[in-house]
Formats: C-alpha cells, sequence, structure tokens
C-alpha cells in the first residue's frame, strides 16, 4: 500500500521515469542487494536521463531540420568537396556561438551544404542549444513580412 502511494506521488510530480523505475526495482531481486543510496541513485539517474533525452527530442523537434539525422561524424571529406577536417571539427566544439559569429555554407547544387548545416546544428544541439534550420529564400521573405508588420527587431533577436 505505502509503495503504491508513493508511485503515485511521483507520477503526481511527473517523476514518470523515475516511478516507473522504482516499479522496476520492486520486482527485481538483483536490486534488492543494493543499498538504499544506490538504488535511490539508480532512480535519480533514470529520470536525469529521461529528461535529457526528452530535451534533446524536443530542441531536434524544434530546429525543423530538413535531416535530422546528419551528424559532424558522418561527414564525408572527399577532396572535391574541399572541405576542412580541423575547421569543421572546431565548429563541432560550437565555440563560434558563445563567439557570436555566423557560419554560410556556399557551394555547388548536390555538394551537402545542407547535410553539413544539419551537421553542426545537431552539434549545437547536442549542447543543449537551441537552434532554428531556415533557408535564406525563406529567412528573406520572414524579414520583409515582420519589417512590414513592425516587428523586425522581435524577429530578428529570435
Amino acid at each position: 500500500m505505502l509503495t503504491e502511494n508513493t508511485f503515485n506521488k511521483l507520477q503526481e510530480m511527473k517523476l514518470t521515469a523515475m516511478a516507473r523505475d522504482f516499479k522496476m526495482q520492486l520486482t527485481n531481486s538483483n536490486i534488492t542487494g543494493l543499498s538504499f543510496e544506490d538504488r535511490f541513485g539508480l532512480l535519480v539517474d533514470q529520470e536525469w536521463t529521461s529528461r535529457k533525452n526528452n530535451h534533446l527530442k524536443r530542441l531536434i523537434k524544434n530546429a525543423k531540420f530538413s535531416d535530422p539525422s546528419a551528424c559532424v561524424e558522418n561527414i564525408e571529406y572527399h577532396t572535391d568537396r574541399n572541405l576542412d577536417h580541423a575547421q569543421i571539427a572546431r565548429f563541432s566544439t560550437c565555440d563560434y556561438i558563445s563567439e557570436r559569429y555566423n557560419i554560410m555554407i556556399f557551394g555547388a547544387t548536390g555538394s551537402g551544404k545542407i547535410y553539413l548545416a544539419c551537421a553542426l546544428g545537431m552539434a549545437a544541439i547536442r549542447n543543449f542549444l537551441t537552434v532554428r534550420y531556415v533557408r535564406l529564400p525563406e529567412l528573406l521573405a520572414e524579414l520583409a513580412i515582420s519589417r512590414s508588420n513592425g516587428i523586425y527587431r522581435k524577429v530578428i533577436q529570435q
């Protein structure tokens, strides 16, 4: 009875991963041999991991990438693409963001500009930074509309 109350309270406090793991601990005989601190630590770790994963999923969804599976580790450095491996590695640290620099990607059609942009965006999301993927024509249209509506500064600061 007491464990059901605890489970319900965890659910009510929106600690769903902790509640789920608590129920699992009650049925798993291997875990009952652990100390209270160890068991509690496992519950907290489960909740923390769940929340971080949900945060990452939300950031990826809100970024609206055209290729959400892109990642820096899968970039192909063919000689005809003229990509500098060291420079991409530097960009993947996202230091340019805190230093308030921008990256502009130019190249021929089919050269992998979109994939590269999405991969760098995913690197920023892995650092729990908010990202918004937008192509230049859409950005220019949005800025023109916001300027005519008098909300240009608000849109720029997003």
